[in-house]
């Protein structure tokens, strides 16, 4: 049995539900859900915009480079939702990408919109959340495409019926409880 199969990598924009879906899809299977993000929130002592803010991205994408490197070695049958702009760093998406079942999550830019609003806690979206999220969404689609076993359109779409896709079409790469 490989590690391919004991890993589920979900990739995606911020407000594309990989929280969420990570843990309706953790729950059918009987899996365990992480949570990048919360990780490094964890390790660091306080929020991400707060980290952001006082040590700047290239702090939180280096600390966040490290916790997906240990997820990637460490534990098995693991849902994990990987913060938006970790697939930036080529060596994260190498970790990603060898250690596990990835799964995109993707969004059209109105429904993270929506999702997301404009809210202090996403340091990323700047003064026009709109326009910033075209851009990101954008520029980084090639590397959700890149490192994507299995894309699945999330708008309008419950996170449990997201989590019901990703188990049927990935049933004969993973490993059951």
């Amino acid at each position: 049995m490989n590690d391919r199969a004991r890993r589920i990598w979900l990739v995606g924009m911020m407000g594309s539900g990989k929280s969420t879906v990570g843990a309706a899809l953790a729950e059918h299977l009987g899996w365990e859900a992480l949570d990048t993000d919360t990780l490094v929130e964890r390790e660091a002592g306080e929020a991400i915009a707060d980290l952001w803010r006082r040590e700047g991205e290239a702090a939180f994408r280096a600390q966040e480079a490290d916790v997906i490197a240990r997820v990637a070695t460490a534990g098995e049958r693991l849902v994990v939702s990987v913060g938006g702009g970790a697939v930036l760093d080529p060596a994260n998406r190498d970790q990603i990408s060898r250690s596990g079942f990835v799964v995109w999550l993707r969004a059209d830019p109105t429904t993270l919109l929506a999702r997301v609003g404009a809210g202090a806690e996403r340091p990323a979206l700047g003064g026009d959340p709109r326009a910033t999220l075209a851009r990101i969404d954008a520029d980084r689609r090639p590397f959700y495409r890149q490192v994507a076993d299995l894309v699945v359109d999330v708008d309008g779409v419950a996170p449990d019926d997201a989590a019901q896709t990703i188990i049927t079409s990935a049933e004969g790469a993973l490993v059951r409880a």
